[in-house]
């Protein structure tokens, strides 16, 4: 682990924002302000806003895309790509619409491209969520059925084989090891071999707010490529490892999966959004949107905004900017599309938490 200074340190305990409250299934995904393009500020990344029109998901997509220049031009060079969704659980209120992602698939395979969908999803209803209780476990078999359950359930493995794509399992399988040169919690990590073998990754979130990063998006949409059989099904040993550099037990261990990992597009799942104490909840809110950019962290920072979150309230956002990654300030992003202050909504915050306050309860539990 890499010693950091003090005062980074320090700042980032501060802005964590600690408060007490037991484990529940909702924590760990289981149960900003306005701006503008003036000025002469160079710009660093572009990002796109589109809005759903008249009910046509696929239509706001492909907007977004295009808004990007295309999909040839986002996916230039790539030809075997995965689309990565966030099914955390087994329940459709916290998970990506797999429109957005039969959306997404259509155009990459137009554009001749090779498509797979890839997750590990956290939980679901009789598995690992038990009464309410959430428990973790790295075993094989488990997590095999949880995941063909949970592709089945929330309509993607009927997507899958209506398109030709292959669905895979990031919990188990071949898997490679991948350095993380600098790392915050890791120098090296685990993931499925699959996400090295492809040229691209593209995270398709749900718009969420996270009890523990504050905003769930497209950088820890990436958790879920953390694979079970070797940190846990809700990556307890993920989270208990991040805790000795953040608070949060989170936001470092983003950073160096997305640094894990070829992630080349991050495509915002905003039609039906989330608030309050994600990143599982019934607070539910119809923001019709996609919100689309090929650098993870400027998209993630233009959907925070859209949320009513500053830069300064996700720790995600301020490790990725000591990791190297350049934008800081809405300011050096181009917004093309939408306008942030057209679409922009104040969710309800969080109820931050460290991750000290939940794995007593949490991290021992093992099924």
């Amino acid at each position: 682990m890499k010693k950091r200074d003090l005062s980074r340190r320090e700042f980032l305990q501060t802005s964590a924002g600690a408060a007490a409250g037991m484990m529940t299934a909702s924590i760990l995904g289981c149960s900003g302000g306005s701006g503008s393009n003036s000025g002469s500020v160079a710009k660093t990344a572009t990002v796109s806003i589109a809005t759903v029109k008249n009910g046509r998901i696929d239509l706001a997509v492909e907007e977004a895309i295009e808004l990007l220049g295309g999909i040839n031009a986002v996916t230039t060079g790539k030809q075997k790509i995965m689309l990565k969704p966030n099914l955390t659980i087994d329940n459709t209120t916290a998970t990506t619409n797999p429109e957005v992602i039969s959306a997404l698939a259509v155009l990459l395979q137009g554009a001749g491209k090779e498509v797979l969908i890839g997750e590990g999803s956290a939980c679901a209803t009789g598995y690992n969520l038990i009464n309410g209780v959430v428990y973790w476990t790295n075993d094989q078999t488990m997590l095999d059925n949880m995941q063909q359950y949970i592709f089945d359930k929330l309509g993607y493995t009927a997507l899958a084989q209506s398109l030709g794509i292959q669905l895979i399992n990031l919990h188990s399988g071949d898997m490679s090891t991948v350095a993380v040169p600098n790392g915050f919690v890791f120098d090296n990590i685990t993931i499925n071999k699959t996400l090295t073998d492809i040229d691209m990754l593209c995270s398709v979130p749900m718009m969420k707010t996270d009890q523990l990063a504050g905003v769930s998006l497209g950088m820890k949409n990436l958790f879920g490529t953390y694979p079970g059989t070797v940190y846990g099904s809700v990556r307890s040993m993920v989270h208990d490892k991040a805790a000795a550099m953040d608070p949060t037990g989170t936001a470092a261990a983003i950073v160096d999966i997305v640094r894990a990992n070829k992630l080349g597009l991050v495509v915002i799942d905003g039609t039906t959004a989330m608030e309050g104490n994600g990143p599982t909840s019934d607070d539910l809110l119809d923001m019709n949107l996609i919100i689309a950019g090929t650098d993870p962290l400027a998209t993630d920072m233009v959907a925070a905004y859209v949320m009513g979150f500053m830069p300064t309230d996700i720790q995600t956002f301020q490790w990725a900017n000591e990791a190297g990654m350049q934008t800081q300030n809405l300011s050096q992003i181009e917004i093309l599309g939408e306008t942030i202050a057209s679409v922009q909504r104040n969710f309800v915050m969080p109820q931050r938490l460290t991750w000290n306050n939940v794995e007593g309860t949490f991290g021992a539990q093992e099924i």
